[in-house]
């Protein structure tokens, strides 16, 4: 028979790994931001701050996202506040 312990951790493992697919949105976004500034620079070189800078603002902002998940992954491996609730 699993214990309630053993039940929560295995658990809390699977929800580590989903929680880091989160980070594969993230990389695939700035690739595609990277890839477009870089096209509107050619484009129009005069506009090289402005589309770097709102570019950069936009990869920060989807960068959280993948940070989010693997917080919630460490907290779940190392922190585990469900085992608390048995």
């Amino acid at each position: 028979m699993i214990s309630n312990e053993a039940f929560v951790l295995g658990c809390s493992a699977i929800g580590a790994g989903l929680a880091m697919i989160a980070g594969i949105g993230p990389g695939i976004g700035q690739g595609i931001a990277a890839g477009h500034g870089a096209a509107a620079v050619g484009r129009n070189p005069g506009a090289r701050g402005n589309i770097m800078s709102t570019m950069l603002l936009g990869q920060a902002v989807a960068e959280t996202t993948g940070l989010y998940g693997f917080a919630v992954a460490i907290i779940l491996l190392f922190a585990n506040p469900l085992i608390g609730k048995l």
